[in-house]
Parts: C-alpha cells; sequence; structure tokens
C-alpha cells in the first residue's frame, strides 16, 4: 500500500480507510470482499483511547459504505479490563438499525475478559460471536441476505465509461431509481475513468439498491487491481482555470455528486465506492 505524498486529501476524504497522518496503521486495519460486499476489520493492540478513536473513526466510515455484512476480528486486541464492550454493542445496534440491517459478527476466545463481559451483559442474545475468523465468514455466507446487484467486467480503458454509465441507466430504470439516473451515471463514468487511468488493471463495476422507499439510494462500487488508495488532490490552476484532466479532480466531483463515497483496500487491489440518495429540496 502506498504512503501519502505531499498535498494529498486521503486523511480529510470522509470515508477513505488506511492513512493515519503520514503512514499506514496497522493497528485497526479494514478490507472489503468485493464479490460479497463483506468487509473484515481486524484490532490488534492494548486498548487505550488512542485506538478506541481509531477503531470508532475506521467502523463508522465502514458503516457509511453500506456492506452486506461486518466481521470484527478481535483475536489481537489487548484489553484484560473489557472497557470497550460498549463499543461492539453499539456497533452491531447501529448496524441492526441500518436499512438493509447489516449483519455483524465479532471473532475473540470465548475465554478472554471481553467475551465473559459480552455473555454478562446479554449480548450473545443478538451480537454474534464466533471463535474464529472463518466460522464467522461460513455462518454470514449463509444467512447473509440476497441483494439485487448488477455487475459488469470492463477493460482498462477510458471508453469503458460508456458501458458503466449504461449499465446505471438500467439499473435506475430496472429499481425506479429515476432521480438518480444523472448522478449516477456521472458518478459512474468518473469512478471509471479514475480506474482505467491510474490502476490500469481489469475493471469490476457493481450496482446494487439501497434500502426502500423514500430513503432508497444506489450503491455504485468499482474494483480494480491497484492497492494503491485514490488520492484526491488540490486541482492546479491555469489561465483557463482548473483542467479538468488533472489528477484527483475527477474524484472532486464524485465527492459533489455523491451522498457518501470511499475507498477500501481489498484482496488484490482496492475498491471505491459511493452512494447517491435523493437530495431534499431546499425551499426558497
Amino acid at each position: 500500500m502506498r504512503l501519502p505524498e505531499e498535498g494529498d486529501m486521503a486523511a480529510d476524504s470522509p470515508h477513505l480507510i488506511g492513512w493515519s497522518g503520514e503512514a499506514v496503521d496497522e493497528s485497526v486495519m479494514a478490507v472489503i470482499d468485493p464479490d460479497t460486499a463483506i468487509i473484515e476489520v481486524a484490532l490488534s493492540g492494548p486498548w487505550d483511547r488512542s485506538l478506541s478513536w481509531r477503531a470508532r473513526t475506521v467502523l463508522d466510515k465502514c458503516l457509511a459504505e453500506h456492506p452486506t455484512g461486518l466481521i470484527v476480528d478481535l483475536h489481537r486486541l489487548d484489553d484484560r479490563q473489557a472497557v470497550s464492550a460498549p463499543l461492539w454493542l453499539t456497533l452491531c445496534a447501529q448496524g441492526a438499525a441500518m436499512q438493509p440491517p447489516i449483519a455483524i459478527e465479532v471473532c475473540l476466545p470465548a475465554a478472554v475478559p471481553l467475551a465473559r463481559r459480552l455473555r454478562r451483559l446479554g449480548a450473545r442474545d443478538w451480537l454474534v460471536m464466533y471463535g474464529s475468523v472463518q466460522q464467522a465468514r461460513t455462518a454470514l455466507a449463509h444467512r447473509r441476505p440476497l441483494i439485487d446487484r448488477m455487475h459488469l467486467a470492463l477493460p482498462p480503458d477510458p471508453g469503458a465509461a460508456v458501458l458503466a454509465r449504461s449499465l446505471v441507466s438500467d439499473a435506475c430504470r430496472g429499481w425506479d431509481l429515476p432521480h438518480l439516473l444523472q448522478r449516477g451515471r456521472l458518478v459512474a463514468s468518473e469512478l471509471v475513468v479514475n480506474a482505467a487511468e491510474h490502476a490500469g488493471t481489469d475493471i469490476e463495476m457493481i450496482v446494487s439498491p439501497r434500502g426502500e422507499g423514500a430513503g432508497a439510494g444506489l450503491h455504485l462500487a468499482v474494483y480494480d487491481g491497484d492497492p494503491g488508495l485514490p488520492r484526491v488532490r488540490d486541482p492546479v490552476p491555469g489561465p483557463l482555470g482548473p483542467s479538468l484532466t488533472d489528477r484527483g479532480l475527477g474524484l472532486r466531483i464524485v465527492d459533489a455528486a455523491a451522498s457518501a463515497w470511499g475507498a477500501l483496500p481489498a484482496r488484490g487491489g482496492k475498491l471505491v465506492w459511493a452512494i447517491l440518495r435523493d437530495r431534499p429540496e431546499v425551499p426558497s
């Protein structure tokens, strides 16, 4: 994973996971499986105020991506006083309240103080705990709700954006989201062009609905084989203003058009995502 360079805005972008200041932070690592849209988060080190802040920050960003499932691996967490228990209870409540709900599973040894405290608090009734990550993966694969998904394999060519826009049009018509069509086409185009130009690998695009009724949204995910997270740069002014070809400027367009967006490390590359929802009208 690359380190950020001077002028990068990764730390200021709302849902970019992977950076802490100017170094890669390995105490809270997150990775997403683009095929299942399941995020795995692993914590390591002693539980203190600093780790608590980092964990909450990364988990909030994971929830913002609205994955189908979230596996939290606490095997390398040193929490002998079990003071982190309220965070895991709150996390599960947040996931259950989202539409559609996010299945959240916590992995830790049954004999550690944290597991014992969670059981005493009655968490076993609604917080699912497993002894290993593999057990959690297997269980989540069986209980993961099936969601509508449109999938498209694309070449590393900026011209692939035409196919991406067409896929979004089909999705918006099929899921009755015509009000998101134009913004969705714009965001899809920017994400695919960015992947084609900067990653240079085969691209996969996945489109799926999020929620129902008035709050329904459109989730766009673009996977490529470059593990380097995207970097948003300040536009370079010129005689005619900032150039639309400036590296990173396309992500500013995504930021302006999407309700939320971000990036996650993925096995063999990365996944850049965006969620679009209806924007309330501003009274005149």
